[in-house]
């Protein structure tokens, strides 16, 4: 299966895609499968040999290592050696490392006449695996027929028994952590949790709150300025993103299959089209305008190269809305709340969410879910204590402090304090690293360890964590396994730079497969 001499397969992206044009143009027919290939195991050869078996030529692509967020501590190899091990392979004619921050996005520009694809998940949550793909195979990948292989199950011993190798052998989490994870999967099963998880499709759900517009400016130092006490800085290049609410309806879309967002643009620079364009199909909209200001705009300056922020300029009216629009908005929002099961209130006091319209929320919701945020745009003017009987409340551990004017107490205290305090059914605190912890309205607590092993930019991360823990507990799920899931979904999130990237329902179930095997 070995081949020593690798020389002339590794490709970049560009050579690659006109050596498929030329060998499609010699009548050769081009297989492409694409992945980690972290662990080269005998599932995996199974699989490449079956995909070739579909064409003449098989090209591999391999994830860079820094789209890979398959689990804790993942990829094991770096890059140059995971490329270097599949050109290694017989079967295999043409490698590539590529980008996948978008999702199989390589397929469309190499654009394969077959995609060979694994099976991720078991037997008997397959059904939930192809739910991913309906309706998105020819976004994802083009005119390419797909064919499924049998190679890597992850039910199958061979995977099971090799996740089990990296996950022990690494020894990526706590004794206190593994000890947890061992405990809950013997509570709750993967295809229990899948199960779970999938049965939030069919929830109606109303998100109401500040859209945020993102904007990531990368600098180089230049150095001191000997006219003033600065560091002069090079631009170097920016990135813009859905922030805030947006960010959010676009993460509850991902396991939902309709959300109705409502919020607020500024009629001095909507970003209407840009927010558009990059809301999920399955998002729906209703604007508001204020005349007196933009849409939210947060301009964050990084010094590329040792990824830290330097300073943020906020483009922002943080006043209330005009009485006229906030009655426009308290009218709309009476017209359409009874027709959902969930409404999500992500409140970052930045003049949407007057105190009118919470009362309204509050009066007309079957089930109210709020997310009231401290940042350095209100200076702790936005607490949660506004809110009367919210359903559920998500905060992290600075806006519970605050709430509570409780700098140094334990943080079991201070949600224990908040539960009595507030008149509502369930409160979630995250903690970072060290996890999150819940309280329901008796004040008992469950604290569920963090999973986070790799952190690229924390922003947006209590926004992921909100946006999947509010539908599960709107649905029953226990506490526990709410803050479970979120506590995944954080790990996820942290890996990626601000709002880029959604945290995608696949992408969580793999994640949890592999920190409960």
């Amino acid at each position: 299966m070995i081949n020593n001499s690798t020389e002339g397969k590794i490709l970049l992206l560009d050579n690659l895609i006109d050596k498929v044009k030329s060998l499609k143009h010699e009548g050769k027919i081009v297989v492409q499968t694409h992945g980690v290939f972290d662990l080269i195991h005998p599932g995996i050869i199974k699989h490449l040999n079956k995909s070739k078996n579909e064409g003449d030529i098989l090209i591999v692509t391999v994830i860079k290592d820094k789209d890979v967020r398959r689990g804790p501590g993942r990829p094991i190899f770096p890059e140059d050696y995971r490329i270097a091990s599949v050109a290694s392979l017989e079967q295999v004619d043409f490698v590539c490392l590529v980008d996948d921050e978008n999702p199989f996005e390589c397929v469309q520009r190499i654009n394969p006449d077959v995609f060979a694809k694994g099976q991720a998940l078991t037997e008997h949550d397959r059904k939930t695996h192809k739910k991913l793909y309906e309706g998105k195979k020819e976004l994802l990948f083009g005119k390419s027929r797909i064919h499924e292989t049998d190679g890597f199950l992850f039910s199958s011993p061979i995977v099971t028994s090799g996740l089990s190798i990296i996950n022990n052998f690494l020894d990526i989490y706590s004794d206190e952590t593994r000890s947890f994870l061992k405990t809950f999967s013997k509570k709750y099963s993967f295809e229990e949790i899948v199960k779970k998880i999938d049965g939030l499709e069919n929830l109606k759900v109303l998100l109401i709150g500040d859209g945020i517009i993102d904007e990531y400016h990368y600098c180089e130092s230049m150095g001191k300025s000997p006219k003033a006490q600065l560091i002069v800085n090079k631009h170097l290049s920016y990135e813009v993103f859905p922030g805030g609410a947006f960010a959010i309806a676009n993460h509850i879309a991902s396991i939902t299959k309709e959300v109705q967002l409502v919020t607020l643009l500024g009629n001095m620079d909507s970003r209407e089209d840009f927010i558009l364009k990059n809301l999920k199909p399955n998002v729906n909209a209703r604007f508001f305008y204020r005349d007196n200001g933009p849409t939210v705009i947060k301009k964050r300056y990084i010094n590329q190269y040792q990824n830290q922020k330097l300073f943020e300029i906020n483009y922002i009216n943080d006043e209330y809305v005009n009485s006229e629009v906030e009655e426009d908005i308290i009218s709309y929002l009476e017209s359409v709340i009874t027709n959902y099961d969930l409404v999500l209130v992500s409140d970052f006091g930045h003049g949407f969410i007057t105190n009118k319209l919470i009362l309204a929320l509050e009066e007309s919701s079957k089930y109210l879910a709020v997310n009231a945020q401290t940042n350095g745009a209100n200076a702790g003017y936005n607490l949660i204590t506004k809110y009367n009987r919210p359903n559920f409340i998500c905060l992290d551990t600075p806006e519970a402090r605050l709430a509570t004017q409780d700098k140094f107490s334990d943080i079991e205290h201070v949600g224990k304090k908040l539960s009595k305090s507030l008149n509502t059914d369930n409160i979630t605190i995250t903690m970072g690293k060290q996890g999150s912890i819940c309280f329901n309205r008796n004040g008992d607590a469950v604290k569920i360890p963090g999973f986070s092993t790799k952190v690229v930019d924390v922003i947006g991360a209590g926004d992921a964590f909100f946006s999947y823990a509010a539908p599960c507990v709107c649905m029953n799920m226990p506490m526990d396994l709410v803050s479970f899931i979120g506590n995944a979904v954080g790990a996820l999130d942290v890996q990626i730079v601000g709002n880029k990237k959604t945290v995608e329902k696949g992408e969580l179930l793999e994640f949890i497969h592999t920190i409960l095997k």
